[in-house]
């Protein structure tokens, strides 16, 4: 019986670390382009002669909370799962799709910055 629940526990955390491994690849996919974009922009503006200090600082720390928001959103969404006495693979669910919300959110972004300014 034990082996059984041991087996079963086995499969549960592999899938879901299955499932977390593919919408975190899939989140960093969709967070590329507005990286790519936000961190050439943020080193034009560190090393520009007009820019202050401020912008500086700010534009770095954006571009990280852009490529971070959906990590730690996932995570807090997770624990809460954990919390509540939910399993492991019913409590990822909805990280991962927290995950996949919050990366979608600045690729849209971009999307429609670029059919705009164009």
């Amino acid at each position: 019986m034990t082996e059984v629940r041991r087996e079963h526990a086995w499969a549960e955390r592999l899938t879901e670390g299955v499932t977390v491994a593919v919408a975190l690849g899939l989140s960093f996919c969709l967070l590329v382009g507005p990286a790519v974009v936000f961190g050439t922009t943020a080193g034009h503006l560190v090393t520009d002669t007009g820019t202050t200090a401020f912008s500086r600082f700010l534009v770095p720390v954006i571009f990280l909370a852009l490529v971070a928001l959906p990590l730690v959103l996932a995570r807090v969404v997770f624990r809460s799962g954990r919390r509540k006495g939910k399993k492991r693979l019913t409590a990822a669910v909805p990280a991962v799709l927290a995950l996949l919300g919050g990366s979608v959110v600045p690729f849209a972004a971009l999307c429609l910055m670029l059919v705009y300014a164009g």
